[in-house]
């Protein structure tokens, strides 16, 4: 009889517990699910900066200007940053987050400020010149304004093993580029063509960007690279700081009174990502492409 009284008295007892335990889990759930369908759902108000990195080499576009898209319709954010640590990458997904930083500045009148870290270069560079500053370390490696094709041809190595190398093309120039064989002087006068075309292009885009003159920009534009300090000078760069003075920059150009509310955007969970990071260094990354590919990088 005790021991039913006991038991009794115990079960009331462990029912809010039981419940509490059950609305914390299923508000965990409710947040781990937010977090996945609204990676960027922020409820929190004032104005802010948003802070968009580029890191790595460029190769593809679609994340940074999706991330461009989001903050530049939010009303909250009065400014964006974007953190430039590339030597720059592939033609067109340069181009494209150039345009995408362009729009966001004559469709929604938002600033956009570029901060430089380690290097900020060829692509990288063509990207920080669509923004309205540019703030770049004085040890910040910048420039190298050029374009850059790399081919090779195994052609004497294949015959030193006894292989040959067999194509079956229609159009005269369907395999420029194959390493084959050797290129022909005739081949070679029309792939210069068109990188001088491409770097045209990219010069257009500094000169269009820096208020410069088209001459002014060319005489820099011979892919050499530039320390902040020399690209300050060189007109380049507008100022020398860190992240922090590009923010506040940002900050003070907007009207945002006291320290800024920065808010980044919130990647999501990827496996792929996860063991990327951690297995690059153990693994050498291969970087291959068939044919012929230009690029805005700065060569190692």
């Amino acid at each position: 009889m005790a021991d039913e009284l006991i038991r009794e008295e115990s079960a009331p007892k462990r029912r809010p517990l039981r419940t509490l335990f059950w609305v914390l889990a299923a508000g965990l759930g409710v947040m781990v699910l937010l977090n996945v369908l609204f990676p960027d759902l922020d409820l929190s108000s004032g104005d802010r900066i948003a802070v968009i990195r580029i890191e790595g080499v460029i190769m593809d576009s679609q994340v940074t200007v999706g991330e461009l898209k989001r903050f530049s319709e939010n009303p909250s954010v009065k400014a964006i940053v974007l953190r430039i640590d590339s030597p720059g990458g592939g033609v067109v997904p340069s181009q494209e987050i150039y345009d995408a930083v362009r729009q966001v500045r004559s469709k929604t009148s938002k600033t956009v400020i570029a901060s430089m870290g380690n290097v900020a270069a060829s692509g990288g560079y063509y990207i920080a010149a669509a923004t309205d500053r540019i703030v770049a370390n004085p040890g910040t490696l910048t420039g190298s304004i050029g374009v850059i094709m790399e081919t090779a041809n195994v052609e004497g190595l294949l015959q030193k093993i006894g292989i040959e190398g067999v194509v079956i093309k229609s159009g005269k120039f369907k395999d420029v580029g194959s390493p084959l064989r050797k290129m022909s002087e005739e081949e070679r006068g029309l792939m210069q063509a068109v990188m001088d075309d491409v770097h045209k292009q990219f010069i257009e885009a500094v000169a269009e960007g820096r208020a410069m003159e088209l001459a002014e920009a060319q005489a820099l534009a011979d892919g050499r690279i530039f320390t902040g300090r020399q690209a300050k000078e060189a007109k380049l760069v507008d100022e020398l700081g860190n992240l922090d003075d590009a923010i506040q920059l940002a900050a003070d150009i907007v009207g945002i009174e006291g320290e800024p509310k920065v808010v980044e955007p919130r990647r999501r969970f990827s496996v792929r990502d996860l063991l990327e990071s951690q297995f690059a260094g153990l693994f050498p990354k291969l970087d291959f492409h068939p044919g012929v590919s230009m690029k805005y990088l700065m060569a190692f």
